[in-house]
């Protein structure tokens, strides 16, 4: 069948009668299925995504009116709540738990016509950049089934990537978007901290989180914040700015662009990935932008301080999850004491475990001050100074991560610091609530895809989308 790259050659053939809704979804779980070794599904949908899609047919037989997604199959991250379906984040403590309610992300899709294909792996609680976390196996990147896939979205990067749905829903905290996006070569976009609901989204860190998109084209990551953003009042977080029009043109324009010459000169940052994104930055100026160098002096504090705040998030976040209400429950559990101690033992993964207890560390009596307190004053230190910065620039550029994607199983990244390390360019954008996109620009010698991320002010996502295409057509 056609592999379709946008959601707008899709409509067209939806329209024109050359393809239906219910013979694509049947192409999708057919693909699923012969894909499986990938790990990126644990779970589809068969007989609601074929009921959805019948219904849209009918629609578009009828010419009824239909939704800016109608036809599109997207599959959701293990974190999104969809009424009456099980919702596990990858973890074996939420065993068996099936969702009450919608999140109010995946109901606006269902409103525009989309169909939810299944549920995507992903690291337990959002927790990791490799999908090696997950309690279900890892996800497995197409490119190299021996390399990860990244994480904590992987299983969203990697069904986009092999053609298992048209677009995928992630969640990113300090970059679980964009770096899986960037080891597999699809675009990965984390909108303005308040511009899409959370809720339904199953917590890490409250202050963090943000739901976000990964497509195969540019305009498709625009229709869907579109669809998704705009206030709700089951969040409270959720901004009441107004969603501006964020239908992309083919303008002829110059930015003011600066790159941080820190991410650039950082001795983690491969060799390759340097050179090419030097030639990049040479690029954009021979095409008429301002693009400069400006120094962040805070780089090095930005993983300990997003490490030190999230954690303690996670902490709060994670002690509703007991066992004894829903989800896993330890079958020598005998009184309260056993209960939880077994319960959350056995019922959370390392890393999660790993986390929780570094929380509980660093909101503890003794080491509220020295960790927590002064982590939350450094992280208004990185907001101001990244403000400061935007005030002049229209958009920042770094890469997306400082190495392709790494064996499953990498022993140099089994040091959860290593792996910590390895989200050195993208937690900025999570500290500060900005928005940020990773663009699928280059080739590694390697052979392996890698990215650009560009950043830009607090909800400027229509210029930051409209710049992105540029990039995207001129590649």
């Amino acid at each position: 069948m056609k592999t379709y790259h946008s959601i707008a050659a899709l409509q067209h053939d939806l329209h024109k009668g050359k393809m239906t809704c219910r013979r694509l979804v049947e192409h999708y779980i057919s693909q699923i299925a012969a894909q499986q070794h990938l790990n990126a599904y644990l779970e589809v949908f068969v007989d609601d995504a074929l009921a959805q899609a019948d219904r849209i047919d009918h629609k578009i037989q009828h010419h009824e009116p239909l939704g800016a997604l109608f036809g599109t199959p997207i599959g959701i991250k293990d974190v999104l709540c969809y009424a009456d379906h099980l919702a596990s984040a990858g973890s074996k403590m939420l065993e068996g738990f099936r969702s009450l309610y919608t999140a109010t992300a995946v109901e606006r899709l269902i409103a525009a016509d989309a169909i939810i294909l299944g549920r995507l792996n992903c690291d337990e609680y959002a927790m990791g950049s490799t999908n090696e976390n997950s309690a279900f196996g890892p996800v497995r990147n197409a490119y190299d089934h021996d390399k990860v896939s990244g994480g904590s979205s992987g299983g969203s990067a990697v069904a986009v990537q092999a053609d298992l749905c048209m677009a995928a829903l992630g969640s990113d905290t300090g970059g679980s978007v964009r770096q899986p996006a960037a080891f597999c070569n699809v675009i990965g976009m984390k909108p303005t901290y308040g511009r899409i609901s959370r809720h339904g989204l199953i917590a890490y860190a409250s202050s963090f989180d943000q739901i976000g998109t990964l497509t195969k084209s540019v305009d498709d990551a625009a229709l869907l914040l579109s669809v998704m953003a705009g206030k709700d009042p089951f969040d409270a977080t959720t901004s009441q700015k107004e969603v501006p029009d964020l239908s992309l043109s083919t303008p002829n324009k110059t930015y003011k662009i600066a790159y941080l010459q820190e991410t650039i000169d950082h001795q983690g940052l491969d060799a390759d990935i340097k050179q090419q994104t030097d030639a990049f930055l040479h690029q954009l100026q021979a095409a008429g932008h301002q693009v400069e160098a400006v120094s962040f002096p805070f780089l090095d504090y930005i993983v300990p301080t997003y490490y030190v705040l999230t954690t303690a998030e996670a902490s709060s976040n994670l002690s509703r999850f007991d066992g004894i209400r829903y989800g896993y429950h330890h079958p020598n559990a005998q009184d309260t004491e056993s209960t939880y101690r077994l319960n959350r033992s056995h019922g959370f993964g390392k890393e999660v475990k790993r986390r929780i207890m570094l929380g509980a560390f660093v909101l503890s009596s003794s080491y509220y001050d020295a960790y927590y307190a002064k982590a939350q004053k450094v992280r208004r230190l990185i907001s101001n100074h990244t403000q400061s910065i935007l005030a002049q620039y229209d958009f920042m550029l770094t890469p997306t991560t400082p190495t392709t994607a790494f064996n499953i199983g990498d022993k140099a990244y089994q040091n959860p610091i290593a792996l910590y390390l390895a989200d050195i360019y993208t937690v900025q954008a999570n500290l500060t609530g900005l928005p940020a996109i990773s663009l699928p620009l280059f080739r590694h010698r390697n052979g392996l895809p890698f990215g650009i991320q560009i950043m830009a002010q607090r909800f400027a996502e229509a210029d930051l989308l409209q710049f992105a295409q540029d990039l995207m057509q001129n590649r």
